[in-house]
C-alpha cells in the first residue's frame, strides 16, 4: 500500500529524543548546585555594571518573558503568486 516502506517502520525503543532522565537531571543538578553563589555574584557584579544582558536576563526571570506577537499578514512578505491564465480547450 505503501511506496515509501512505512508499514516496515517499526519505531524506536526509549526515548531517544526527549527530555533526559530524572536521575540525570539531578545528576546535573548536585553537579551545579556548589557554583550557585559565583553565579549569583557574577549577575550581581553584571547588574552592577548595567550590562544589557544581565538586566534583561534578571527581568525576565523576575516578571516572566513579554508576550510575543507575530504577524501573520503577508503584505511586505516578499511572497510572490504568479497569476494563473485558464485557457480554454482548443475545439477539434
Amino acid at each position: 500500500m505503501f511506496v515509501d516502506g512505512r508499514k516496515n517502520n517499526k519505531g524506536t525503543i526509549g526515548n531517544n529524543g526527549g527530555r533526559k532522565p530524572k536521575v540525570e537531571e539531578q545528576k546535573l543538578i548536585e553537579k551545579l548546585s556548589p557554583l550557585e553563589p559565583v553565579a549569583h555574584e557574577a549577575l550581581k557584579d553584571a547588574l552592577a555594571e548595567g550590562k544589557p544582558w544581565a538586566v534583561k536576563l534578571f527581568f525576565e526571570y523576575l516578571y516572566g518573558k513579554p508576550r510575543q506577537s507575530v504577524d501573520v499578514t503577508s503584505e511586505g512578505a516578499g511572497i510572490v503568486v504568479p497569476e494563473i491564465i485558464w485557457r480554454q480547450p482548443k475545439d477539434k
